[in-house]
């Protein structure tokens, strides 16, 4: 599946009553889900897992996976930092601000609103508005401008004013 009809699925969920939409082809799921106001999009790459056997087989190149929806990566758990976090909810490049020369969405000490961006993440080339899904006031921000993250990666600790 192509950037290209992936973005004319999300056009015509935009255009649809339909909220969400989940689709596997080519060994690739995505899930499409309408953010609370309807006007955001966020599309969420599942990559199948790949059997050990095939993996070690000669010839055969490591193939990186991703945990399914809902279930944090080990990796992503065992990094989380205790108390409230902003997690990713996809693999994609992390960006603090909507463009290299503008201010960043927020910054440590900042308080953030339930459905405030709080940052961009980017995927297949789209570029993904990450809202606050609780109140409070950002205490750390856990990642770099452009750093790579993974699902379930936290991305900012919240503290709940």
């Amino acid at each position: 599946m192509n950037t290209k009809e992936i973005k004319e699925i999300i056009d015509l969920l935009k255009g649809s009553d339909v909220s969400e939409i989940e689709i596997e082809h080519d060994g690739v799921k995505i899930h499409i889900k309408k953010g609370s106001s309807g006007a955001i999009i966020t599309p969420v790459m599942v990559p199948q897992a790949v059997a050990p056997a095939a993996m070690a087989q000669p010839g055969h190149s490591p193939i990186i996976t991703q945990a399914p929806a809902g279930v944090p990566a080990p990796a992503a758990e065992a990094a989380k930092p205790a108390g409230n976090t902003i997690n990713s909810p996809m693999v994609g490049t992390f960006y603090k601000a909507p463009a290299p020369d503008a201010a960043p969405f927020v910054k440590e000490g900042d308080i953030v609103k339930e459905g405030q961006t709080v940052c961009v993440i980017e995927a297949m080339k789209l570029m993904n508005e990450i809202k606050s899904e609780i109140k409070g006031k950002v205490t750390k921000v856990m990642v770099e401008n452009g750093q790579a993250v993974d699902f379930g990666q936290a991305l900012f600790v919240i503290e709940p004013v």
